[in-house]
This record gives structure tokens, C-alpha cells and sequence, in this order.
């Protein structure tokens, strides 16, 4: 028999923010897209220091994201943006200035700070009431925007006080499913693993990562719901107002 719960372990994107929420806003802006506009960020970058063709340069970012994504499925370790651009720029057989590197990757890590996605609905009255009775922690992937914007884009809803503890890939070294990100979060809680409950959207990193691990886990199915019927959780969730009930249950 497993421990009681203690804390809850929270994934951020399409669990408590909807991801690519903000393409519409971009779009409504007359912006382009976030994929375009970090293809065309690196270019200009290049372009100003050595005329390059813009699709050279997108052709080689799109080489450079599928590498990203074979180590982040393969090996659960997610570069960094500043190390993803270094091999596109790689591919290029290309070099940018220290400063105007830089630049770019700035602007690629404030991009979904500048122009936030949505919170989903109810999770600050979620978080609120369970942080009554449980600690909590989020355990993220950080794909392009790096644990500290993303933090900062918590702190700009007003939930980052919420949370006990932040474990990113990026500053673990690791990304969900794999171990460390969850041992980070109950060092930081204060917890042993299996006293812990995650809550997340993919039944791969969210329910079976976890439940490997001796932990429970809830799917979220408000916004991303393609592995309900697949899902081994021990609860589903589909809106954050019934969250409470659920964790409760759960922790018996």
C-alpha cells in the first residue's frame, strides 16, 4: 500500500496554460506565427552579417528541431534554446556574434511572455484549494521558453505563489518521464516520491511516467483529450473545478 499524498505535481502546458493559445492573439497583431517568427529571427540575425537565403536557413532550423526532438523522445533531455540554435547554425556551416546570438535568444525565450497563452479555466481556484492541504510543484518540459520565463509567466497570473516548488527540464537536465524531474520536486517539497500525485494532459509522460515511479496520476482532458481512451490514470479529470474532489479522493 502506497503512502498517503502529501503533494501534487502539476505539468504546465495544456494543464494549467492552453498551449498556442496565443497564435491567435499573434495573428490578430499582424505577427507572424511563433514557428515563423523564430525561423525569421535567426535569419535576419544572419542576414545582417552576410547575405543568406531565408529558406536555407528555415530548412536547416527544421533539421535542427527534428534532432531536438529525437533526444527530447529518446534520451528525456531538452536543450536549450541558445544550444538548439548553435546546431542549426552548425548545419549552416555559419557564426553569429556573441551579442547578436544573444539577441535571438532572447527573443526566443520571452516570446510566450510577451504575448501570454490562456490560463485554463478554474485552475487558480484549483490551486488555491488545494494548496490548503497539499503542497505543490510544477514539473515541466521547457521546449523553447526556459524555466525562468516560464516561471515568470506564472508569476504574471498571479500562481506562481501557489507552487512549493519548479522543477524544469532545463534546470533539472532531464525531462518528464524521466525520474529526476520528480525527485527534484519532492527534494524541494519535502516528500518521498510516492507521496506525491501528478497531474498532466499525455499518458506517456503525465500517467505512466509517474505511476512507474509508485505515484498516482491524473489525466487532464479539458483541453488536450486524444489519450482518454488509452489512459492507465487512476482518475480523469476534464475540468479543474472537480480537481479538489478528485485529489482528495485519491489521497483517502
Amino acid at each position: 500500500m502506497g503512502q498517503r499524498i502529501k503533494a501534487v505535481t502539476f505539468d504546465l502546458w495544456d494543464t494549467i496554460v492552453h498551449d498556442d493559445s496565443d497564435e491567435p492573439k499573434r495573428k490578430a497583431q499582424g505577427l507572424r506565427s511563433k514557428k515563423l517568427e523564430r525561423r525569421h529571427l535567426l535569419w535576419e540575425a544572419l542576414n545582417a552579417e552576410q547575405k543568406i537565403d531565408e529558406a536555407a536557413v528555415a530548412l536547416a532550423y527544421n533539421v535542427g528541431d527534428a534532432a531536438f526532438n529525437k533526444t527530447w523522445h529518446d534520451q528525456h533531455v531538452t536543450w536549450t534554446i541558445g544550444e538548439r540554435l548553435q546546431v542549426v547554425l552548425k548545419g549552416l556551416g555559419r557564426k553569429l556574434p556573441d551579442a547578436s546570438f544573444a539577441r535571438v535568444v532572447k527573443a526566443h525565450e520571452e516570446m510566450e511572455v510577451e504575448i501570454r497563452p490562456d490560463l485554463i479555466p478554474g485552475i487558480g481556484e484549483a490551486l488555491s484549494d488545494l494548496h490548503k492541504r497539499y503542497r505543490l510543484c510544477i514539473v515541466s518540459d521547457a521546449i523553447v521558453s526556459p524555466g525562468h520565463c516560464l516561471k515568470r509567466l506564472l508569476e504574471s497570473y498571479d500562481l506562481a505563489r501557489h507552487f512549493d516548488g519548479f522543477a524544469f527540464s532545463d534546470e533539472v537536465g532531464h525531462s518528464k518521464p524521466h525520474r529526476s524531474m520528480f525527485e527534484s520536486a519532492a527534494k524541494q517539497m519535502g516528500v518521498a516520491i510516492d507521496e506525491m500525485a501528478h497531474v498532466g494532459d499525455r499518458d506517456h509522460n503525465d500517467v505512466k511516467g509517474p505511476q512507474a515511479l509508485g505515484m498516482k496520476a491524473i489525466l487532464f482532458t479539458a483541453t488536450r483529450a486524444s489519450d482518454k481512451a488509452i489512459t492507465t490514470a487512476d482518475a480523469i479529470c476534464e475540468r479543474h473545478a472537480d480537481l479538489p474532489a478528485i485529489i482528495d479522493r485519491l489521497a483517502g
